[in-house]
């Protein structure tokens, strides 16, 4: 009989390396239809959908993936990486025009989704990209396994799994994420085999986690920190998993959680705020870590874990084009208001920006670094990453402080500061004098040029009652210069929120340039 290889390298490999470490029988993933699966099961959803979606499509094709958070859509992304086609993952959340943008910088031509999913979210995915794009949902494919496709899986593929498929070389792509488009449009990140398993590799090398942990997490699958350390990881190292379907479901996930008995909780610092101010004094009894990623983690929600529930959140850092982790603070390292150190493998400089004068912008170089940008200008080339450093280096636009334990404190970002009076000012600097004097409501501060005066700043905010006297007395408790205060306030019901959590500061730049101050 012939025998499979093992130890593969690339992401499937990996995971059906996990599959035979861990057992079939064992329980790995639950989501909200709240029957949990097991990697058998996973297994064989994996290889017949890898079978039925590479007839949809060819052989190193970038697929567009469009689905909710189910252990279906995992086995369609690990069927696809399987037959050697590189899922995209699209931000359905970011508009048509980024929808479209995606699309184009990517060459995609096929896009896979649900209309279940569609209809759920009320999403006209057909209307929103090109006429060349063809949309294939998962509810056809069914009818599409034959006999012949039955017999290849129970009577071969489910034997020998690995040799039902190809091997991946690792250096070649494996995942299409995004960027958020806040600078231009987005641009696609390609990030190869090697690349997403350093970066578990990485991430597990500082904190511990296993199978007797599980993990629970509602971010969405198109952004990196919801698709490769919430989703995919624990798949590869045998931790079981909840996968909700929405990080905004605030009232029901604390529930939730309680419910699966979750160890590890995930989020940006806004839903993980949400979820400990919806929550009961018991539902987090299970939890020992909650990891915050995605942006700045805010003072407020650190105190509110600790103090309700005794948990002290761990923030990390990350980019789509490094994975969803270059630094995290750990139990046995950890500072406040620290991003943490640098994991293992991540090489750094620091050069100096001009017109500030404490803090440096922050350049990497990494095996979990992607293997370049996808842009519009030139769609479905990769170009290779490159900074003042040199090649191979990625400029992370990031302000940054790194003390002499390795501890990393982020700035701002080199596009997030002013120019006022000759001065650099830091817009998430005006930003937290906000939240110091009206730590109770939601603001975001952006830059609008004025003709005839240069840069000026727009505050928006949730806090009708917001007056800049309440944000000249913050700035002096603070000790920040008065400069440091937005300049025009502008009151907002409600703050405009990307799909994994963010603020969406290219909707408020808009609103910014077409409000007249």
């Amino acid at each position: 009989m012939m025998r499979e290889p093992v130890c593969r390298r690339d992401l499937c490999g990996a995971w059906m390396d996990a599959v035979t470490r861990h057992g079939r029988a064992t329980l790995i993933v639950e989501d909200a239809r709240r029957q949990p699966v097991s990697y058998g099961q996973l297994l064989k959803e994996t290889l017949a959908l890898g079978r039925l979606l590479s007839r949809q499509t060819t052989a190193d094709e970038t697929v567009g993936v469009v689905l909710p958070n189910l252990s279906t859509s995992l086995a369609a992304i690990l069927g696809l990486s399987a037959h050697g086609r590189i899922p995209a993952m699209l931000n359905y959340s970011a508009g048509p025009e980024a929808l479209r943008s995606a699309s184009t910088v990517a060459c995609i031509r096929t896009i896979i989704t649900s209309r279940q999913f569609l209809e759920r979210i009320k999403f006209q995915l057909a209307v929103e990209v090109q006429p060349s794009v063809r949309v294939v949902y998962l509810e056809d494919l069914r009818e599409q396994f034959t006999w012949a496709d039955k017999l290849w899986l129970m009577g071969y593929a489910l034997w020998l799994p690995r040799l039902a498929m190809p091997e991946i070389d690792p250096q070649r792509p494996a995942i299409v994420l995004f960027t958020s488009g806040s600078e231009d449009r987005p641009k696609g990140v390609v990030l190869s085999h090697a690349a997403v398993l350093a970066n578990m590799a990485q991430l597990q090398a500082v904190i511990d986690f296993g199978p007797n942990d599980k993990f629970f997490s509602g971010l969405p699958l198109f952004h990196t920190f919801g698709l490769i350390a919430c989703a995919l990881m624990p798949l590869i190292t045998g931790t079981r998993l909840f996968l909700y379907v929405s990080p905004l479901h605030f009232h029901q996930i604390p529930e939730l959680i309680r419910q699966s008995a979750a160890t590890y909780v995930f989020g940006t610092g806004t839903f993980l705020g949400h979820y400990a101010r919806n929550a009961q004094a018991d539902d987090f009894r299970s939890v020992r870590k909650v990891i915050s990623g995605g942006e700045k983690l805010d003072k407020a929600v650190v105190s509110l874990w600790q103090e309700r529930f005794g948990l002290t959140v761990l923030e990390g850092y990350g980019a789509t084009e490094c994975g969803p982790a270059m630094s995290l603070n750990t139990p046995q390292a950890f500072r406040a208001g620290s991003v943490g150190r640098l994991l293992p493998g991540v090489e750094y400089q620091l050069t100096p920006v001009p017109g500030l004068a404490t803090g440096s912008e922050l350049h990497v170089r990494s095996p979990n670094l992607m293997m370049g940008y996808l842009q519009y200008e030139n769609p479905g080339v990769i170009v290779p990453p490159t900074s003042a450093c040199g090649d191979g280096w990625y400029s992370t636009g990031d302000v940054v402080e790194i003390d002499e334990a390795g501890f990393v404190t982020i700035i701002g970002r080199t596009r997030r500061f002013a120019k006022i009076a000759g001065e650099m000012v830091s817009l998430d600097l005006m930003e937290r004098i906000v939240a110091h004097a009206s730590p109770d409501f939601r603001h975001a501060v952006t830059l609008k040029q004025v003709e005839g005066y240069g840069e000026s700043t727009v505050l928006f905010t949730t806090d009708a009652s917001l007056e800049r006297m309440v944000l000249a007395r913050a700035a002096r408790e603070m000790g920040a210069p008065e400069i440091a205060i937005a300049r025009h306030i502008v009151v907002v019901e409600q703050m405009p929120l990307t799909g994994n959590g963010k603020i969406d500061y290219v909707t408020l730049q808009r609103r910014a340039e077409n409000h007249a101050v």
